[in-house]
């Protein structure tokens, strides 16, 4: 079996702190609009069989070794699905396209929610959903290469397959020049012209001691390998949070607009571990909510390290 280990399960996480350092900042403004559901009946097929993963088992919070089956029936429950990946991880992906596909065949009014694509640019994703622009439209103006980086060929399937079944789309993530500036400043100097696209700054808490503890050793460990000090833990902190309150409010409007969704979102583990990102504050904004959390990759041990459980279901992959 192939296990990710610790310590690649913390770098995933700490390349948060190089993105909010040497990230430059893009200045194109886009106005936003809702996600789009009713789509035109032109739709181009797409041909998924080649992005099959090699999925054979996982485990669930109490580490009993769960089936396909099992996975996806519990999965199916949920109001909300989080599918947490490590964003250079191509396995991760495919198995992400596979639950996307075989929960779509349980409830066909299925959500995809992406951290790739950031908020202002939710009318371009519309767009392409509709047929109005092609791919390549898509990433320029979305500006996916500047602000995300991964490649494309990881995603596109997902994205592909929510066009053809006419699924939604939720473009996620927080502007990057916001969460840079909140990185660099801290959240109370940010205008009311930036602080367009984030939750209002009372929704925005800070005040999870664990998650702090977590964030502050990944911090500590990038500071010292960097040779750097620790004096701007609390914005880069505040970035962080800033990132899972933008998310969740995406989320949550979503789901208290359209009842009848399920929800899947592809985010990147340090989003979701132990509940402490995006779940929570998700479920701060809407009450008695079914949502249940996945890690695609991840080191075993690293589940025993807290008195929560790291997510409900721990993926194991064959290795290739």
């Amino acid at each position: 079996m192939k296990l990710f280990t610790k310590r690649r399960f913390l770098f995933a996480i700490s390349l948060v702190v190089v993105w909010l350092v040497a990230v430059p900042a893009y200045t194109q403004q886009v106005d936003s609009c809702r996600p789009q559901i009713v789509l035109p009946p032109q739709v181009t097929s797409i041909n998924t069989a080649a992005y099959t993963s090699n999925f054979k088992a996982c485990i669930d919070s109490k580490k009993r070794i769960i089936g396909r089956s099992q996975l996806l029936h519990q999965l199916a429950l949920a109001k909300v699905v989080y599918l947490g990946e490590t964003h250079d991880n191509a396995e991760d992906h495919r198995l992400q396209l596979e639950i996307v596909q075989q929960l779509y065949k349980k409830n066909s009014k299925l959500a995809i929610s992406l951290e790739m694509f950031q908020r202002p640019y939710q009318g371009v994703v519309n767009d392409y959903l509709a047929g109005k622009i092609d791919e390549q439209e898509l990433l320029d103006k979305t500006e996916y290469k500047q602000r995300w980086g991964y490649p494309w060929e990881y995603y596109a399937p997902i994205v592909q397959f929510a066009k053809a079944k006419k699924l939604p789309i939720l473009a996620l993530n927080t502007p990057t020049e916001i969460t840079r500036l909140v990185a660099k400043n801290g959240l109370e100097r940010l205008t009311p012209a930036q602080s367009k696209f984030i939750p209002p700054l009372a929704e925005i808490h800070t005040d999870n001691a664990e998650y702090r503890q977590l964030m502050l050793g990944i911090f500590q460990q990038h500071q010292a390998e960097a040779k750097g000090n620790s004096s701007g833990f609390e914005k880069f902190f505040q970035a962080q949070v800033l990132w899972d309150e933008t998310m969740a409010e995406g989320i949550a409007e979503f789901i208290q607009a359209n009842p009848g969704y399920q929800v899947v979102v592809l985010v990147g583990q340090g989003h979701i571990v132990y509940n402490y990102g995006i779940p929570s504050r998700v479920a701060r904004r809407v009450k008695r909510l079914n949502q249940r959390s996945v890690l695609l990759s991840t080191d075993l041990d690293e589940k025993t390290e807290r008195n929560a459980p790291i997510a409900d279901f721990i993926f194991w992959q064959e290795s290739n």
